[in-house]
């Protein structure tokens, strides 16, 4: 095994929420506050409770037979300022090298030119302490955008390939959100107006499905989905209202499956920019399953409870209230964006739709996750003295 130690990386609480990489923005106009440069986050995200993990995050490989050449980009646990990571590890059987992609993300790279082994593992461990996320989303202390600002943040006001922003959610934007220019007074309306119009799939999964991709349109026609697909639609939504809105791509650290050596899959969540306030966190889709009343069967039940960070007893108005600007500890943040180019890129994608957990190429085709490859993720929550 080829063992690296990444001494001192990814450990960072100063760096900018969720590895944006934002240009520096030149004097406000229009009477907005400049936006954060990648040195200066705009504001302190206040802390409460925190966790910390001793983490083991393995991507097991199975090479087809023949196979030339593998390529893997394997998701890290990024600079976050509500993370903390050290003592990084890697190991593997071939060389590896930590690069960014186009979102300034993280990623492990591996290349392997004639693999010996038909199967293999990139692991990487770490422990990590997470913090609460309190973001202080005071409508008082925003307001709208400055011409400096919707510069500086363009790209998290563009559409991206499965988040559109056509006629048809242009309107539906106006109607939500109306004249009301105060960013987090209109985000806000739009977290209320999915609750009451989108239902997490999970709730009846015999009658409710995801969709494959994190899908606006999906979302918006079906009226359900997964945490992609509704907060697609919320980007969506977003963005054609004038509020920079960004995706991070994450995993809980469940208690009940602490220590066991499964792949919870994913979770992301929204962040949208208002100024004073820098980025502010929520989550709609946790939020969506505390709203109402809904049946809890054997079909549902383990499905309901894996959903949210720590399990459900029924609605709860105020973890609701909860999940828009904060945050509960027990995450890791992977990745952030959408349409992400990867470096070194790949030949058979100019662009993937996200990296929640890593994308693997052999020979210059994709390898299919489950057939191909699998991610664990096996965690133990250290409790410090």
């Amino acid at each position: 095994m080829r063992r690296l130690l990444v001494a001192g990386a990814l450990a960072s609480a100063a760096a900018l929420a969720s590895c944006s990489n934002l240009p520096a923005p030149a004097p406000a106009a229009g009477g907005g506050a400049a936006a954060p440069t990648a040195a200066a986050p705009a504001a302190a995200i206040p802390a409460a409770r925190k966790a910390t993990f001793d983490v083991r995050h393995e991507l097991a490989v199975t090479l087809p037979d023949g196979a030339k050449r593998v390529r893997v980009w394997f998701v890290l646990p990024q600079d976050d300022p509500s993370q903390d990571v050290k003592d990084l590890k890697i190991e593997a059987p071939y060389p590896t090298r930590v690069t960014k992609d186009s979102e300034n993300n993280k990623v492990l790279y591996l290349e392997a030119e004639g693999p010996k082994e038909k199967q293999f593992s990139v692991l990487e461990t770490f422990r990590i302490t997470r913090r609460e996320v309190k973001s202080d989303a005071d409508p008082a202390k925003t307001h709208a955008l400055g011409d400096n600002e919707r510069a500086s943040l363009a790209r998290y006001l563009a559409p991206n390939q499965n988040v559109p922003i056509d006629d048809r959610i242009r309107e539906l934007a106006r109607t939500i959100v109306g004249d009301e220019k105060n960013p987090v007074l209109a985000a806000k309306k739009l977290y209320e107006w999915e609750l009451d119009n989108v239902d997490y799939w999970v709730k009846d999964p015999k009658n409710k499905k995801a969709s494959p991709v994190g899908s606006t349109t999906y979302c918006l026609e079906n009226h359900t989905g997964n945490c992609t697909d509704f907060h697609s639609l919320w980007l969506s939504l977003a963005r054609a209202s004038g509020i920079p809105a960004r995706l991070i791509y994450g995993s809980f650290f469940k208690k009940e499956l602490d220590g066991q050596d499964v792949d919870q899959s994913y979770h992301c969540w929204p962040q949208f920019y208002a100024p004073g306030l820098g980025w502010v966190s929520h989550d709609v889709a946790i939020a969506d399953i505390f709203r109402a009343p809904f049946p809890v069967t054997p079909d549902n039940e383990q499905l309901v409870r894996r959903t949210t960070a720590d399990g459900y007893a029924g609605p709860d108005p105020a973890k609701v209230a909860y999940y828009f600007g904060n945050l509960d500890e027990r995450r890791v943040t992977w990745s952030s964006g959408r349409d992400l180019v990867l470096d070194p890129k790949p030949e058979a994608s100019a662009a993937l739709n996200a990296l929640p957990k890593a994308y693997v190429e052999v020979d210059g085709r994709p390898l299919p996750e489950k057939t191909g490859w699998i991610r664990k993720l096996t965690y133990h929550e250290v409790h410090e003295g």
